[in-house]
């Protein structure tokens, strides 16, 4: 037993699961002691702990890099020119203007990221913390916390139901058309998850399980941020010319729209009421990212490759993505095995935490992606591919929408 423990950590995915683990065990454990990441760097205090969030932040990658026996140097001056750029993101988000348009951290994360790399092109020195994939698992496994079945099942059986037709319907097609556009498996797997669970977590959960090409991840990343900040304003305009009710509405908004913050803010525009509807139909589709990257994992582990012979039930165990067991376990831990209410106090102590792994990787994706990539002639398929399963989720949301918060719950009111 000892040995098997032994040998998971020449592993990634399982280091990856036992540093998300011990980042949970100490929330819960020393909650008070949970390094934060500050909104503004005026408040008092605010240095001391964006340096603590870094100290914690750069902790964890030595060890884990350590216990992986890769390479050491470097990565210090690398983390410290990344840290700042991601801090940089969410002091900018939350100035108010920014804040009301509904723009998050991990979108200006992204651009900063790009900036450098299509301005000043990103210098070897940089390179040895940019490592996307290895933060993003991290915060997915620590993501699972916040992922409590009971409140998403007790505060909206509507938005869950949604949430399941929705997505198994649209990430279908999505990935039929792409193929159709003669978009490649692999893109289109993220494409779909892309377009059908919740936009940019989705996506790189996924390139996570079927181990993209992160320069195909960065062009998917980038369209679904082009496409929600228009899809925020404009939604809700077209919800009122249709002159639909406020939970119709909501629900509409909270299954086609990619990011969380733009999806409150643009149910915001409708009412109080829109905005809540919106909130726990997108929160249905939050949960679903864990199912949808366990079906995944299984289908691209049979069948992701030509094989002369399929593949034992221990070869698709050695091949499956252990950040998702991580993922699903500590979800099913906080939500069957702590109570509510404390399971949802850690959770926001966690999500602080796995917001700040999430806009690190963000930036590593932006300096780790050129311009002359995404927008070059072979990449034309893939955006209308995107584009028409973009059109086809909003219509089919819509109807959704309309038949069971429109016409079902009214019943049961």
């Amino acid at each position: 037993m000892i040995k098997r423990i032994i040998a998971t950590l020449k592993n990634e995915d399982w280091v990856i699961v036992y540093a998300g683990a011990i980042v949970l065990l100490l929330a819960t454990l020393f909650p008070e002691m949970m390094p934060k990441m500050p909104k503004t760097l005026s408040a008092d205090g605010a240095w001391q702990q964006a340096l603590i969030m870094f100290a914690s932040i750069l902790g964890l990658t030595y060890i884990c890099q350590a216990v992986l026996r890769r390479k050491l140097k470097g990565i210090f001056v690398s983390l410290v020119v990344i840290f700042i750029l991601s801090l940089a993101s969410q002091v900018v988000a939350n100035i108010p203007i920014i804040k009301e348009w509904g723009l998050e951290s991990v979108f200006f994360s992204v651009i900063f990221g790009l900036i450098v790399s299509n301005v000043f092109g990103t210098p070897e020195w940089l390179k040895p913390a940019i490592q996307s994939e290895f933060y993003i698992k991290i915060g997915i496994v620590c993501l699972g916390s916040t992922i409590l079945f009971g409140e998403v099942l007790k505060s909206g059986v509507f938005g869950l139901a949604q949430a399941l037709i929705v997505v198994f319907t649209v990430w279908y097609f999505a990935f039929y058309i792409s193929r159709r556009y003669g978009v490649d498996r692999e893109m289109s797997t993220m494409l779909a998850s892309s377009v059908s669970i919740c936009g940019v977590s989705a996506a790189i959960a996924t390139s996570g399980v079927i181990k993209g090409d992160n320069k195909k991840l960065s062009y998917i990343i980038s369209l679904v941020l082009v496409c929600a900040i228009p899809m925020m304003y404009i939604m809700p305009w077209l919800a009122e010319v249709m002159g639909l009710n406020e939970d119709v509405a909501g629900a509409w908004l909270g299954g086609t729209i990619d990011t969380t913050g733009a999806v409150a803010a643009s149910g915001t525009m409708l009412g109080e009421a829109a905005a809540q509807t919106a909130i726990i139909v997108k929160s249905s589709q939050n949960v679903l990212l864990g199912v949808a990257a366990f079906i995944i994992s299984l289908m691209w582990t049979y069948k992701g490759e030509q094989r002369e012979e399929k593949p034992t039930l221990g070869v698709i165990w050695d091949r499956f993505p252990k950040f998702v067991v991580g993922f699903v376990l500590a979800s099913l831990v906080f939500s069957f095995f702590m109570e509510t209410a404390d399971a949802k106090a850690i959770g926001k102590i966690t999500k602080g935490f796995t917001n700040t792994l999430f806009s690190i990787a963000f930036v590593c994706v932006g300096l780790e992606t050129r311009f002359a990539d995404i927008f070059s002639k072979e990449n034309r398929r893939p955006l209308w591919a995107f584009l028409t399963a973009q059109g086809f989720n909003i219509l089919v949301t819509l109807g959704v929408a309309y038949i069971l918060f429109g016409v079902v719950k009214p019943m049961f009111a």
